[in-house]
């Protein structure tokens, strides 16, 4: 390589170890993180590096870090936390994706000088090449405890071997899956075959999963916003366990819907894309409501966005009721890990009693705004039981004019009145449906 491209290599470590130390000590979520930083980066390529090191390093850190313990004398200090975040990202290059061996060692090298710590770079330098030396040794010592080996929190590998004792080792290795890139195709500007067609002349590969009307899952990730179709609104991403929700709901033309945790938009979306409903796409995070008129925007879709919590209706309600309601509710997020291996990172063992407590508040404030003979949809990206059997049982028990209606095995495998669907279950992630009809 030659003396500006060692650079680059260098400068990318050094950002993707500035953006993983955020993600890790200071709790920033990894999508925000990247944004943040891909933002500053105008070469695509260099985009693409500092995007798969990040994915991957947030992928395995928990069992790269055990590593690096074994190969340090003493911890570093907190100032030094970057360095902590290179060596791992280092290894991570090297033994998960694959990178040349004296490449990432060099660049990594250079990277401590330039996130200003040139006294750590003999650090690096003397860790890393110990690492190639000792690998395969230090990487059967740890992978000896589970936790490790499958980079994931102790105590969600017990929630899931308690939920899913069957299928623990299934999860687990799916959760350390790339996710597919899956598009969903607007059915008002464009059709499945013709974006493919189109996608596979810009030589994009793209494959149509039978399970998915609206699906296309390409071959390869990419930059979806320089495809051709995504400036005129042709299609979104979304996750194929994401799209079977509008599938769940049963829409027909004229209902008055109800999107209650809506941002950023997707869902409600892709409703309005199916049927020609009156839409409220209620989101209580301020933040994010705006994302949702962009996302209908570039669609060419309408609704009545409001800002407002859907456990307080006093504030929004108008006290029309509504024949549909999707409560895609806040939860853990463990069916995702593999779209965002952060939440290994973020979750926390106590988050799940609380979370909980808000679905079943969600729950129970949106049932009297069902029309009789309406249904409610309840849905999670959630794998655990306390989540959604145990919520959607507390609704049921709570409103004798409630009953759950069976839904198709293409949903998943039964789960107390719901469905769920296990992660890579048909290349999709991992979801929680329900469908609750209220009594005439």
């Amino acid at each position: 390589m030659n003396g500006a491209s060692d650079h680059a290599g260098a400068a990318i470590r050094a950002d993707a170890a500035r953006v993983l130390a955020r993600i890790v000590y200071d709790g920033v979520s990894l999508r925000a993180a990247f944004d943040a930083r891909a933002a500053r980066n105008a070469d695509p390529r260099d985009r693409a590096l500092l995007s798969a090191t990040l994915f991957s390093a947030s992928r395995w850190w928990l069992r790269f870090d055990a590593v690096l313990g074994r190969l340090l004398e003493r911890a570093l200090p907190p100032k030094a936390r970057e360095v902590h975040s290179l060596l791992v990202l280092g290894f991570v290059q090297i033994e998960v994706m694959g990178m040349p061996d004296y490449a990432v060692v060099a660049a990594c090298v250079d990277a401590a000088r330039l996130l200003g710590q040139p006294r750590h770079a003999g650090l690096v330098n003397a860790v890393l090449r110990r690492f190639l030396r000792e690998r395969a040794a230090l990487l059967a010592e740890v992978d000896l405890d589970p936790a490790i080996r499958h980079a994931h929190p102790r105590w969600l590998i017990e929630r899931i071997r308690n939920d899913w004792p069957r299928d623990l080792e299934a999860i687990l290795d799916a959760n350390n899956q790339e996710a597919p890139l899956t598009l969903r195709v607007n059915r008002r500007r464009a059709n499945r075959e013709d974006l493919r067609d189109r996608l596979a002349a810009a030589g994009v590969e793209v494959i149509l999963p039978a399970h998915l009307a609206d699906g296309l899952v390409l071959a390869e990730s990419t930059d979806v916003s320089r495809l051709p179709g995504y400036a005129e609104g042709h299609f979104s991403v979304q996750d194929g366990a994401a799209q079977q929700v509008v599938e769940c709901l049963e829409l027909e033309d004229g209902q008055r819907v109800l999107d209650a945790c809506a941002a950023p938009g997707g869902k409600a979306s892709h409703m309005l894309e199916r049927a020609d409903v009156e839409l409220t796409a209620l989101d209580a995070d301020g933040r994010r409501v705006p994302r949702i008129r962009e996302n209908l925007m570039r669609l060419g879709l309408e609704a009545n966005v409001v800002e407002g919590d859907a456990a307080r209706p006093a504030s929004w309600w108008d006290g029309r009721p509504f024949d549909r309601i999707l409560l895609d509710a806040p939860c853990s997020a463990t069916g995702i890990i593999r779209r965002q291996p952060d939440i290994k990172l973020h979750r926390r063992a106590g988050d799940i009693g609380p979370l909980a407590a808000l679905q079943a508040r969600l729950g129970a404030a949106l049932w009297p705004m069902l029309a009789p003979g309406g249904k409610l949809l309840y849905a999670t990206c959630s794998l655990l039981r306390a989540e959604n059997e145990a919520v959607l049982a507390g609704l049921l028990d709570a409103n004798a004019d409630a009953r759950a209606l069976p839904l198709p095995e293409r949903f998943g495998r039964v789960a107390g009145a719901g469905r769920q669907n296990l992660p890579g279950n048909k290349g999709m992630d991992g979801f929680f449906y329900a469908l609750v009809e209220k009594a005439p």
